[in-house]
């Protein structure tokens, strides 16, 4: 039997290859754009950018994942300096979510993945990063290398996922140069053990969901900064006095404009019963009192 004859793509209508790219998963975008220029130009006028999100993630490997239309679909490279990884794949369905990953090997895994996510980026017209997911102790002596990479090439981050792996690790000033040179626009979820009790973290405002997992660099002075909507500080070093002086500027409308959930913790019982007591104080004489909606959890 003869094999099937190709089919000829290129000589299609432009509306006819618009109809065939609707079909195509991202690795099928990028094989077809990478063919010759002709390819790629076509690639890049199609209208199909719009319908995936770009994640990129810096683990033990690096990779860029694309998730199709309403999550159905996950397409993600990965770099690794593992030569046996290299060509493999992986693909798998959870429930109605599919799930494909191609492993790539290079010898040099940070600048092969800076080239595919700045292909990525001229192919599906991003300039906004959807998710970032950063291990900062991952490849230590390359952060402030891949911090201005993102700079460069991206004008923000929706989600940004900042850990690391061991907590030995001291990760505090690149976790800074991030956030001083990265615009992040939604959430931000700050996963780290700082090592300076003086760590000067600067918190993006109006975001709609902050996490900071070790809150000790969070003092009374830096709450009173924080103006998101949904807070959760786990681990705070801030004393009840303090609280207490903050939920009446709150309640007052005096600070923390956008803030309209918070959820943190106590050291003591006796302490938490001293703090709901003013709180239902405040909330009668409050003109607003659906502002003040504070989640409380022992530690």
């Amino acid at each position: 039997m003869a094999p099937p004859k190709p089919f000829p793509i290129l000589r299609l209508p432009f509306l006819a290859i618009e109809e065939v790219f609707k079909t195509m998963h991202p690795f099928e975008i990028i094989n077809f754009s990478m063919i010759s220029k002709r390819t790629k130009g076509i690639a890049k006028q199609m209208g199909f950018h719009t319908k995936y999100s770009i994640y990129l993630f810096i683990i033990e490997t690096l990779g860029i994942r694309f998730l199709g239309t309403k999550s159905k679909v996950s397409c993600s490279y990965a770099i690794t300096s593992n030569k046996e990884m290299d060509g493999k794949i992986e693909e798998f369905v959870s429930g109605r979510v599919i799930r494909r990953k191609v492993f790539k090997y290079s010898n040099n895994p940070i600048e092969e993945w800076k080239e595919l996510c700045k292909y990525v980026l001229d192919i599906f017209k991003k300039q906004t990063i959807d998710v970032l997911k950063m291990f900062m102790d991952a490849f230590v002596d390359q952060n402030v290398s891949i911090i201005d990479f993102l700079k460069t090439n991206w004008k923000s981050v929706d989600e940004c996922y900042l850990y690391q792996s061991k907590e030995k690790n001291d990760v505090d000033e690149h976790a800074a140069y991030l956030l001083d040179n990265l615009t992040v626009k939604k959430e931000l979820f700050f996963l780290l053990h700082h090592k300076n009790g003086d760590f000067d973290v600067k918190i993006p405002k109006n975001l709609s969901e902050l996490y900071i997992y070790n809150s000790q660099c969070i003092g009374y002075k830096k709450l009173l900064e924080i103006d998101c909507k949904n807070v959760i500080l786990k681990g705070n070093q801030i004393t009840n006095e303090e609280w207490n002086m903050f939920l009446k500027k709150w309640i007052a409308m005096e600070t923390n404009q956008n803030l309209k959930w918070l959820n943190f913790e106590f050291s003591s019982l006796e302490e938490f019963r001293e703090l709901e007591y003013h709180m239902k104080w405040w909330m009668e004489q409050s003109n607003e009192p659906s502002r003040l909606i504070v989640k409380k959890r022992m530690k």
